[in-house]
């Protein structure tokens, strides 16, 4: 039986992180999560940004949505390709990523999830740090299925110029994504 497998019969894997020999629990805490520093390629992330955390990977809000609940998980570890993840760290990525789009597809009452990930510049990837986009989907949110796609390659596109230029944050100010990462936060209670 697989890993994954098991995990699911057990039904409490995604709460906790595989070091390749034992499950071992991580406990959540806004209180904990106040004290950490996050980093998102070369920028500092507010610890009221993140809203989940193990101890490879952290959950985000982000700062120009596509849709509701559009967030991001990444590996604590500031890594610029998919490729170069570890094992572990790749693991727990997709696994927090399950756990956090499955609390956000009920919360925002969605019917499917959008998981995906830009790596690299020819992708897309505009912040050099692996990162998998969750979003929440409802039926008829964008004309085309796919054009979810071009929406998020725009918001990316408009997020580097941003903060190429160093400009002020205009589209979510940080009260309004700690009181969106907040909320998210009692999902995991």
């Amino acid at each position: 039986m697989s890993l994954s497998t098991l995990a699911s019969r057990i039904g409490f894997l995604i709460s906790h992180t595989f070091t390749g020999r034992a499950l071992i629990p991580t406990r959540f805490s806004s209180t904990k999560m106040a004290l950490e520093s996050y980093n998102f390629g070369p920028y500092k992330i507010d610890s009221r940004e993140v809203f989940y955390n193990t101890n490879l990977s952290y959950a985000l809000v982000n700062l120009r949505p596509v849709v509701p609940g559009h967030v991001l998980v990444c590996p604590r570890r500031e890594v610029k390709r998919f490729v170069d993840l570890t094992v572990d760290e790749t693991s727990d990525l997709w696994l927090t990523a399950q756990k956090v789009g499955s609390r956000l597809e009920s919360y925002h009452k969605a019917t499917s999830l959008t998981l995906t990930i830009q790596d690299g510049p020819q992708a897309g990837q505009t912040v050099p740090h692996v990162h998998i986009h969750i979003l929440p989907r409802k039926g008829g949110d964008f004309e085309n299925n796919d054009d979810i796609y071009d929406a998020l390659d725009e918001k990316e596109k408009e997020l580097k110029q941003k903060l190429d230029l160093d400009k002020e944050r205009k589209d979510r100010s940080l009260e309004e994504m700690a009181q969106e990462a907040e909320e998210y936060r009692k999902l995991f209670l």
